[in-house]
């Protein structure tokens, strides 16, 4: 199966594939290269294994040689196929015609959604001129039948709680912060079908999104074109007049967003969102920096979840007090990953989210916000309030054995993403 690396454009050997995943393998051998089909063939084949191995991002990265497909499982990036260079621009015509895009244009990026792909799952295709040619991703979203609710996702029980009792206000803002694959977006949907299950028809629930991920029955959704200068700031402020009760904004990413945003709060609207930051803490900062007013973010907040997602130890994984292990975590004994066949060797199976939650009721935090404290200090008040933070759920996972030290560190790094001086943190190694 695998192509001569010194002639990777070899016809005996048309398409390679890395044996990751033995279901792409298996489904290969069948493929005719003479067949006019036979790049759809491939990409089809890829494309389904992809799903059912719940990957996030299938990526097509062309390089001098050939072009390598990798996908993104549970976070982490894992080769997948190799493809002579010569059907690389064909691989890539092929991808934008089932989304729709100008075929002609190589000289530029383009978007799409992938149309007849996969039952259940949405398919969004990026393409972006390289050296070698187009690189291409393919993002998949999660089905319809999973992470429906926020009892799906995997929230700490005392957290959960606390944001379905958010869920139920009239007004305000519930931001949900993390960085890029943390699974915000999913979190929102979660808790906009949880908001209409509660409501009923009662409330006109609308949305503004880039791109329009889920189709959610019930819920007007709106999609940006910035090409015709719809943007979210003139989005938002256009459906305040369409007499919403709940709004979701896909993303706060610019000043006037933030300020409309919070100005839709104090005029009597539930607003959920999603915002870029490394910490609850941290998106009150970065907020702040933005230009929002202190007296706005402390009186429109509802609520900011900060969350990650970790890779869960498989059933294989064996415990060891390896002190090299440990990579300076506080505890006695630790699990590491082993490998076996229910895990394709990883070692880890699924992902763990954890969050935290800052919910600016508390006096202290309240005076904090409208002081512009700095987001460690404003981190440690609010952990001092009774915030249990993601460093804290991260390091009780490690000690149960839930994930590993070298997982944690590979997500949250070798230093905390806010050093709080109210907690026990792990010593940097």
């Amino acid at each position: 199966m695998m192509a001569s690396r010194a002639n990777p454009d070899s016809a005996a050997a048309p398409f390679s594939a890395r044996g990751l995943v033995p279901q792409v393998a298996e489904r290969l051998p069948s493929l005719d290269p003479a067949d006019p089909n036979y790049v759809g063939d491939v990409i089809s084949a890829i494309l389904k294994v992809a799903c059912e191995v719940r990957s996030s991002d299938v990526h097509f990265t062309p390089n001098e040689t050939e072009l390598n497909v990798s996908w993104r499982i549970d976070g982490v990036l894992q080769p997948v196929a190799v493809i002579p260079r010569r059907l690389a621009p064909n691989v890539a015509a092929r991808l934008k015609v089932l989304a729709d895009l100008l075929t002609y244009r190589t000289d530029v990026p383009q978007e799409g959604r992938l149309r007849d792909c996969e039952p259940d799952v949405e398919m969004r295709l990026s393409t972006f001129p390289t050296l070698y040619g187009e690189k291409a991703v393919v993002r998949l979203f999660a089905g319809s039948g999973r992470y429906q609710w926020p009892a799906d996702l995997g929230l700490p029980d005392d957290l959960q709680q606390r944001l379905l009792n958010l869920l139920l206000e009239t007004a305000g803002a519930l931001v949900i912060t993390g960085p890029a694959g943390s699974g915000k977006t999913t979190t929102a949907y979660a808790c906009l079908r949880e908001l209409q299950r509660q409501v009923g028809a009662g409330k006109s629930v609308v949305t503004l999104e880039d791109p329009i991920e889920t189709v959610l029955s019930g819920v007007s959704q709106s999609q940006v074109n910035r090409a015709a200068g719809f943007d979210y700031a003139l989005g938002l402020r256009s459906l305040l007049r369409q007499d919403p009760d709940a709004i979701l904004v896909g993303e706060v990413r610019d000043r006037e967003t933030a300020e409309t945003v919070f100005q839709a709060c104090l005029t009597g609207h539930l607003v959920l969102t999603t915002f870029h930051a490394g910490s609850a803490a941290e998106a009150v900062s970065r907020l702040g920096d933005m230009g929002v007013e202190p007296y706005l973010l402390r009186a429109g907040l509802l609520g900011i979840v900060c969350q990650r997602l970790f890779r869960a130890l498989c059933d294989c994984a064996r415990w060891t007090d390896d002190e090299a292990c440990r990579l300076g975590y506080p505890v006695s004994q630790v699990r590491v990953p082993a490998g076996c066949v229910n895990c394709n060797g990883t070692g880890y199976r699924g992902r763990l989210l954890l969050a935290e939650l800052l919910i600016p009721n508390d006096p202290t935090v309240g005076r904090a916000i409208l002081d512009r404290v700095d987001a460690t200090q404003l981190q440690a008040l609010a952990v001092n309030s009774g915030m249990n933070s993601i460093s804290r759920r991260v390091q009780d996972a490690v000690e149960s054995g839930k994930t590993s030290p070298a997982e944690a560190r590979r997500v949250l790094g070798f230093r905390d993403v806010i050093q709080s001086p109210g907690e026990s943190h792990p010593p940097a190694s």
